[in-house]
């Protein structure tokens, strides 16, 4: 899968994500030892699992766009990539630090959020920083299937693979 597929991929599921976050139906209310947060605004667990309030929700849509125009190649799918690795790893370290679980009350980036956004930054730095193979890298490292081509016996070389097809072929 090359980068920019991978861009289009997460760049849909982080722009579903924010729009579904929008969505007061698919929230579910936080329970009573949730951390506190300031912005209260449309704050709740998506799907019953991730915290995300209004602002949670705009940086997944402003993420899940960026995704998209790396894929048409109006950005870099390469810099998304790195950009998404650091930005979603310092996420995952800061979703640990119980002070900063909630970005000072701002973001809540506690419980699931945490593996989400660990798993999201080990994805974008295999696709960042992987080696990518050139392809005339690959066409020398592998022979040439044509040097090791078998002689064919005559009848299969003219279509007669089968000897029906020779009793059909004089009649």
């Amino acid at each position: 899968m090359s980068t920019a597929t991978f861009a289009l991929i997460f760049g849909i599921a982080y722009l579903g994500a924010g729009l579904l976050g929008l969505v007061p139906a698919a929230l579910t209310p936080p329970p009573a030892d949730a951390p506190p947060t300031h912005v209260t605004f449309l704050y709740g667990y998506l799907l019953g699992l991730f915290p995300v309030n209004i602002l949670h929700s705009a940086v997944h849509i402003a993420i899940g766009a960026w995704g998209l125009l790396a894929w048409r190649g109006t950005a870099s799918p390469t810099v998304f990539a790195r950009s998404l690795a650091l930005f979603y790893g310092a996420l995952a370290l800061m979703g640990v630090i119980p002070g900063m679980s909630t970005l000072f009350g701002m973001l809540p980036m506690h419980g699931h959020d945490v593996w989400l956004h660990a798993g999201t930054a080990l994805i974008a730095a295999y696709f960042g920083w992987r080696s990518a193979v050139s392809p005339e890298r690959r066409a020398s490292s592998a022979a040439d299937r044509r040097q090791h081509m078998l002689p064919v016996e005559r009848e299969r070389r003219f279509g007669l693979s089968d000897r029906r097809h020779m009793a059909y072929a004089g009649a």
